[in-house]
């Protein structure tokens, strides 16, 4: 029986056992498709060759999420985390001993996946330890430059393009997917003791008023990630048809978050955001309509 990673770091026999290359691909598929989020991170438009990659990929994703978020004691999340930087290392120098760089060395080397993505993600959830409160953009997108877009630039690695154009549309549609999720659970990231909306205060998040300032401060975010999904919708044209699609269904998903959001007056503080199966096969339809493969 497989364990996640809070329970994987407190067994010292998974820790100290030593892994085969089979085992180790079982077990990062098992954390992709066995996770709690309601997230599927294969679609049927991926081509079946890149299935283990990305589940893979994902894997190592899962695993430093877990390792800030999961553990419940800051300390100990940095202390991890700094060790899985070290594993992550150990990875690119050619040893392997965790499942997850057994698995994840193979994938690193077909695809040339640099390090510095895998790396800044870390930063990432050590910067979810520290900082909790963001009272402006430009601090915003500098997380988001750490926890959102280096993977949309590993997808993109994933499916053969690495050009700086290509990353520039990826970077816009992740931040703007990050913001929308934001928006979407500020009552789920305050119950985690963090804000990052700029411009709303604690105390209107904590009493749950909708007021002025907050309406204001949500109507901003909402603009401000709307002009980032639109600067990346370029991106779909210039990608294989198949990555195509998932790309314009995170887009349209997220902006259509954000007409939600508008749609309830921006009060995100009574009621989440919330897009249902029947709207979900209608993006995917379009999205398919305008690139041609609703056959």
């Amino acid at each position: 029986m497989f364990l996640g990673p809070k329970e994987f770091v407190e067994s010292r026999d998974a820790l100290s056992r030593d892994w085969s290359l089979q085992e180790s691909l079982a077990y990062t598929k098992w954390l992709a498709t066995s996770h709690y989020e309601n997230f599927q991170v294969v679609s049927f438009l991926l081509p079946k060759h890149l299935h283990q990659d990305f589940y893979n990929v994902y894997a190592f994703c899962r695993w430093a999420d877990d390792l800030g978020d999961e553990i419940g004691d800051t300390q100990e999340s940095l202390r991890l985390l700094s060790w899985w930087r070290a594993e992550l290392k150990a990875m690119y120098r050619g040893r392997v001993q965790h499942p997850v760089f057994t698995a994840l060395s193979g994938t690193a080397e077909r695809h040339h996946l640099p390090e510095l993505p895998f790396d800044d993600l870390i930063k990432a959830f050590e910067q979810d330890q520290i900082v909790t409160r963001y009272r402006d953009y430009p601090a915003l997108f500098e997380y988001c430059r750490y926890s959102a877009n280096p993977v949309g630039r590993l997808v993109l690695y994933l499916c053969g393009y690495s050009d700086p154009e290509r990353q520039a549309l990826s970077d816009a549609t992740c931040t703007g997917l990050q913001l929308a999720n934001f928006w979407q659970d500020v009552i789920v990231d305050w119950q985690k003791d963090r804000v990052y909306l700029p411009g709303a205060s604690d105390e209107d998040i904590a009493a749950r008023r909708f007021t002025p300032e907050f309406r204001d401060a949500m109507i901003e975010g909402v603009r401000v990630a709307r002009d980032l999904f639109e600067k990346g919708l370029a991106l779909p044209g210039m990608v294989d048809r198949r990555l195509a699609i998932d790309l314009e269904l995170f887009s349209r998903g997220g902006m259509r978050v954000l007409e939600k959001i508008e749609a309830q007056g921006y009060d995100v503080l009574k009621a989440r955001p919330y897009i249902g199966k029947v709207e979900r096969v209608g993006i995917l339809i379009r999205a398919l309509l305008r690139r041609g493969l609703a056959a």
